[in-house]
């Protein structure tokens, strides 16, 4: 079965009636057009960080997910799936997370693991990756720099997933910025962990992203829809929009693994432990 997916790439800030506004106006887009699996960025209910710095008066608008946001996020979807950033509020905590959603109440959900720079000072971090079950298919989901490390998506694809969707609020350079953002190293960095990600999971990646200005960062927009064959089948580039493309999920899947399986052809037996000590010198201890 053939799903149309869309991933976006949309400035979000502090106006968290502003971003409603704007989520339901994408959202709204996306179904004229077909889509029935749509990404919305990081942090795009109130916006993410002014700067990397930890400053403490700086956390956005937070809100429980079992709260009135969140449901109202569920009624813009609708026939919809659709999986949107926001700073989640728990007891004392706060959290870096995303949700995903369809009328019929939130399908799946996951708190940011791993924090750049002094993001930590501001959030409390996620603890695992959990694959879920969606009217489109089996999805895991994961928040920017989570897909710097190769562990987040090979426990999502080991799960089940079928489709990765990353939100990110990825931002240009700090300290090498290039005038053009779509030559900034950043951006490169951006672009080849979505396609390595999928490539390695075999996966289909839908990767949406912060675009515009916001505080002292710029994002580098560049959503994209990615086959688990490490092909771009749509793409926004650095000025936002949404990428849409229509991909038989199953069906990739199959052709991808049919002859080289990835996640099949596995030797976890040879892998260096979670202790760095390698399988070889650990056998030679015992």
């Amino acid at each position: 079965m053939k799903i149309r997916m869309g991933a976006v790439a949309a400035p979000f800030d502090r106006d968290v009636e502003a971003c409603f506004a704007r989520v339901e106006h994408l959202v709204a887009e996306a179904r004229a057009q077909g889509v029935r699996l749509l990404a919305l960025p990081e942090a795009c209910l109130g916006g993410y960080l002014l700067s990397m710095d930890g400053d403490a008066g700086d956390v956005p608008p937070a809100f429980e997910r079992d709260g009135p946001e969140i449901r109202r996020l569920a009624a813009i979807a609708g026939d919809m799936v659709v999986c949107a950033g926001y700073c989640e509020a728990a007891g004392p905590w706060r959290y870096n997370s995303v949700v995903c959603v369809s009328g019929d109440g939130v399908l799946g959900h996951h708190r940011k693991v791993h924090q750049p720079l002094s993001e930590d000072a501001l959030f409390a971090a996620g603890d695992g990756f959990a694959a879920f079950d969606t009217p489109v298919g089996r999805l895991g989901m994961m928040i920017c720099y989570d897909k710097a490390f190769p562990e987040s998506a090979r426990s999502l694809a080991l799960d089940g997933a079928e489709i990765v969707v990353c939100v990110s609020a990825w931002p240009a350079s700090r300290t090498d910025p290039a005038p053009d953002l779509a030559e900034d190293r950043w951006t490169r960095r951006f672009d080849l962990f979505d396609q390595t990600r999928a490539l390695e999971n075999q996966v289909v990646w839908v990767s949406a992203n912060q675009s515009g200005a916001f505080g002292t960062l710029r994002f580098v927009g560049s959503a994209k829809i990615v086959g688990p064959g490490g092909e771009i089948l749509a793409r926004t580039g650095v000025p936002g929009g949404v990428a849409v493309a229509e991909v038989d999920v199953r069906a990739a899947l199959a052709v991808a693994r049919r002859s080289m399986g990835h996640l099949r052809d596995r030797r976890p037996d040879a892998y260096a432990r979670d202790d760095g000590v390698s399988p070889v010198a650990a056998a030679g201890r015992s």
